[in-house]
């Protein structure tokens, strides 16, 4: 029994006299967390009752209809992505208006739902449209689909329209190689061999 307070006084005094008192280390990181959560809320409770007109700001640009400016307008506010591939974008914008005849107005409908509504998250946006205007919210699950997965349309009719610049890869592309059955990178064959 004596010995555990001889080991835990030895280790007090080793992270003491290293100028890493453990104690002081928690309390300096639980005053952060509690800083930044107070910082948080007050920013929070400051914009209540304030208006946004600054959120019809950073709308102000999107192209009218439901063209494919428009339509990678709303690709970039639903996926949080800031550009795209221009011929993937293209490709992904005919595929979706070949499968919904409705598509090009519910790309316009979209842009100016979420100018009123501030932008929010496609998983949000889906679930506010689900209730009041289902064809919208459709519309929304199909662009994602389209970019994440590279898939557009129902079964038996599906289309695949991107494969290795599916947005399903971005987050692992670094650790791990797109799934195929060469297991390597995409159009390895047509790089030179190292030491070639």
């Amino acid at each position: 029994m004596t010995d555990v307070p001889e080991n835990n006084d030895a280790h007090h005094e080793v992270t003491h006299s290293a100028g890493l008192s453990s104690v002081s280390i928690s309390a300096s990181r639980r005053a952060f967390v509690l800083g930044a959560c107070a910082a948080a809320a007050a920013l929070a409770f400051a914009g209540v009752g304030r208006s946004f007109s600054w959120i019809g700001a950073a709308y102000a640009d999107v192209p009218a209809g439901g063209g494919l400016d428009a339509f990678l307008a709303l690709s970039q506010r639903l996926t949080g992505r800031s550009d795209f591939d221009t011929v993937l974008g293209k490709r992904v914008y005919e595929a979706l208006s070949r499968s919904d005849s409705q598509f090009t107005q519910n790309v316009a409908a979209l842009n100016t739902w979420l100018q009123g509504h501030g932008g929010v998250p496609s998983d949000t946006v889906t679930q506010a449209l689900q209730a009041e205007q289902p064809a919208l919210a459709k519309s929304v699950s199909a662009i994602m689909r389209a970019w994440y997965l590279g898939l557009v349309g129902d079964s038996p009719h599906i289309e695949v329209v991107a494969y290795e610049k599916a947005l399903m890869f971005e987050p692992v592309k670094d650790v791990l190689t797109v799934p195929s059955y060469c297991r390597d990178v995409p159009f390895y064959w047509s790089h030179k061999p190292v030491g070639a």
